[in-house]
């Protein structure tokens, strides 16, 4: 280690601000010594990595991997998978991140050292479909074809999803990364002013709840992290009708159904129901796996991906395990809505999801809803 590494070391626990070791690297950088993030990167983490409360540590070495990451050019591409590649810091979650990064700021050709020098499993799977997501032929380019279309790694969770992308796919919000933070658009939200909906008095047949346990936690794969790492709850429950149901009955479908979230919608509180096509409904699920809700950072680009699909899956009645082929071809056969309504249940503030598939034969009504807050 050099000297300044050294100091940046042992002085970063007293620091209050850490604006001047991110002023050093930025230079350092700019300088084209992009080993030195990663060497300063490594050893922070061999001094600091298993403890907690060094927040001046944790801060520093994100800085570090997203100037890495973020900043094209193939030896910053290196350096980068060298520091995520150090014992003192690998994990599949910092995989999971690290190809969400190196997908957003780098050209394809110099991430082909990912898969030919040393990397793991996990940060190759993660980044094949980071590229996939962002519309990358991964099965025509050099350096990366011979692995992703490898039966070697089909046992991977990822393994599972097609390396090319489906128009139902075709619209996936990315993250905006830079070295000081992320942004991300949000194609789902609290209900806008507006008048309530008209809701007409349709006949809806009779109807059984049929929800299991494991159909619930199919369809809410998406939100998943919603409740589980911030302040999420989800509803999630299928319904089966006694005669097939029109859909543009919908709306008064699921005012029928006794759902938590709708408890009080109707003629005088605010309701919306649109019909909409599934890459809409695709769209927001991904949104909400990859970018995660109000106290958390999602799945990343990659799982973000499988778990939008597996709740597409679980809402358009597929069985556990069907192929990718079948899953579409019914997914495009259903007929899909989405909703908000200005209800108790929804929070109202920024992560609000309401999604209804009716299966063909239109007697199978599958329902998710979703709500965050800060």
């Amino acid at each position: 280690m050099t000297q300044s590494i050294e100091k940046i070391v042992a002085e970063l626990p007293s620091l209050k601000n850490v604006t001047d070791v991110w002023a050093v690297t930025d230079e350092r950088l700019a300088r084209g010594d992009a080993a030195f993030l990663a060497d300063l990167g490594i050893a922070l983490a061999g001094t600091y990595g298993s403890s907690r409360q060094v927040w001046q540590y944790r801060s520093v070495f994100d800085h570090l991997l997203r100037l890495l990451a973020t900043t094209p050019g193939p030896d910053n591409a290196v350096q980068a998978l060298r520091l995520v590649g150090s014992a003192e810091v690998a994990g599949r979650k910092l995989d999971r991140y690290a190809a969400s990064l190196l997908a957003s700021g780098h050209e394809v050709a110099d991430l082909t050292a990912v898969f030919t020098g040393r990397a793991s499993e996990e940060l190759r799977a993660c980044l094949v479909h980071e590229l996939v997501l962002r519309g990358v032929a991964v099965e025509e380019t050099p350096g990366i074809a011979r692995w992703a279309t490898s039966p070697h790694w089909s046992h991977h969770p990822l393994g599972r999803l097609p390396v090319r992308l489906s128009d139902v796919e075709s619209r996936a919000d990315f993250p905006n990364y830079g070295a000081h933070g992320s942004s991300h658009s949000m194609p789902y939200g609290p209900l806008e002013s507006r008048a309530p909906m008209v809701i007409a008095d349709a006949r809806v047949p009779s109807v059984e709840e049929t929800t299991t346990q494991a159909a619930a936690g199919a369809m809410a794969e998406a939100v998943a992290n919603w409740a589980e790492e911030s302040n999420g709850r989800i509803e999630a429950r299928l319904f089966v009708f006694a005669e097939p149901l029109d859909a543009g009955s919908v709306p008064e479908a699921l005012l029928a159904l006794g759902l938590d979230c709708l408890r009080g919608a109707g003629k005088k509180t605010q309701l919306s129901v649109t019909a909409c096509a599934p890459a809409q409904v695709w769209r927001v699920l991904f949104s909400a796996a990859s970018s995660g809700g109000a106290y958390n950072s999602g799945s990343y680009g990659a799982y973000g991906r499988l778990a939008a699909w597996q709740s597409m899956a679980a809402l358009a009645g597929c069985p556990e395990g069907a192929a990718v082929g079948e899953v579409e071809a019914r997914v495009r056969d259903c007929t899909w809505h989405v909703f908000d309504a200005d209800t108790e249940w929804f929070e109202q503030v920024a992560w609000d999801i309401g999604v209804a598939a009716l299966a063909p034969g239109r007697r199978d009504l599958a329902v998710l809803a979703a709500t965050d807050t800060d």
